[in-house]
Order: structure tokens, then C-alpha cells, then sequence
């Protein structure tokens, strides 16, 4: 899918690109490897994406929204029980019993919180910033995604000022044990 664009434009192609990663998980019968496989590209899907919206989403919604601090707090809440669930998985198999457990719950948890963010925060913001903003905004998400953690961290910070500095350095050593472990690819 193509990236770029406003910030609103970003985000809605990762939800997306996400998506598409759960009905190939959801095609497979339970047990079946590339479940595994699937889940582990969502989940580093899912930090970026998380970490780049705690960088520079909710900040922009908390500074220009009406009730933008309740609605940025919400979402933010939605992550923190996200990445818990990716965290659970991180070790699991798909062979093991809870695996497909924790995966629904987590399916379900992200789909409604895309809902939501589609829904509400999005047209929101869009009523408040103009497209040069929200096209910056989307610029800022995607440098952010480059550089971000592709594992899930659910007792690092989640504010954006120790996002901006640690995240960088957390991404780089995710990737390296991603590339040296193969995490991520779906093998044929």
C-alpha cells in the first residue's frame, strides 16, 4: 500500500496493512506455522505504528482537540493493553494452546481501537488542523516508524519526550535480533 500524505492518511494505511495481516492469520487453521509468522509482522507493525502515534499524534490531538487529553489518554490505555497482549505472545508458539487465545483478544482489541480512532480522533483532528499541519504530522510519523521498536517494550515510557530519545536506540537493537533471528518473514 502507499504511505505518505497527511498524518490521518498515514495511519489509515497501516490499519489497513494490519488488517490484512489478520485475515491471512485468521485463513489459517489454528496451530498452523505462518500464524507465528503473521503475528510476528503485525505485532512490529503495531509498535511502530503505536510508538510513532505516542510520539506525535497524541500530542498534536492533546494541544488542539477539544477534550484532546481524555481522548489522547483513552488511545494511549488502548496501546498499553495492546502491547501487553504482543508481549504475552512474543514467546509463545503457534502450536501452543494459549497462542490463539491471546491473538483473538489482541485482533479484536486493535480492531476496535482502529474503529475508534477512525471514527472519532481522526475526523476530529481533521476539523482543527490544516493540511499543511496534518501533512507535517504525517512526515514526523513516518520518520518516526523508520527509526522505531518492532517489539513490544510495555514497561518502557510511553511519553513523548522519552519516546523521541529512547525509541531510536530500543528500534535499532529490535532490528538487528529481528534480522539476525529471521522474525518477521513469512517463510513458503
Amino acid at each position: 500500500m502507499a504511505h505518505g500524505g497527511t498524518v490521518v492518511q498515514e495511519l489509515t494505511t497501516d490499519h489497513r496493512e494490519v488488517e490484512e495481516l489478520f485475515a491471512k492469520i485468521e485463513a489459517l487453521p489454528p496451530g498452523h506455522l505462518k500464524r507465528k509468522q503473521y503475528a510476528d509482522q503485525a505485532t512490529i507493525e503495531l509498535v511502530r505504528h503505536s510508538v510513532a502515534e505516542e510520539e506525535y499524534l497524541y500530542p498534536a490531538v492533546r494541544s488542539h482537540v477539544v477534550g484532546g487529553e481524555a481522548l489522547a489518554d483513552k488511545e494511549l490505555e488502548d496501546h498499553k493493553g495492546a502491547e501487553r497482549l504482543m508481549k504475552d505472545l512474543e514467546g509463545l508458539g503457534a502450536d501452543d494452546p494459549a497462542f490463539d487465545h491471546i491473538l483473538t483478544r489482541l485482533i479484536q482489541e486493535v480492531r476496535t481501537h482502529v474503529r475508534d480512532e477512525e471514527g472519532n480522533l481522526f475526523p476530529r483532528l481533521e476539523e482543527v488542523l490544516p493540511r499543511l499541519e496534518l501533512t507535517d504530522l504525517g512526515e514526523q510519523v513516518r520518520r518516526a516508524k523508520k527509526t522505531a521498536p518492532t517489539r513490544p517494550h510495555p514497561a518502557s515510557p510511553h511519553e513523548p519526550s522519552a519516546l523521541k530519545v529512547l525509541a531510536p536506540g530500543v528500534g535499532l537493537v529490535d532490528r538487528a535480533r529481528d534480522a539476525l533471528s529471521g522474525r518477521g518473514k513469512v517463510q513458503d
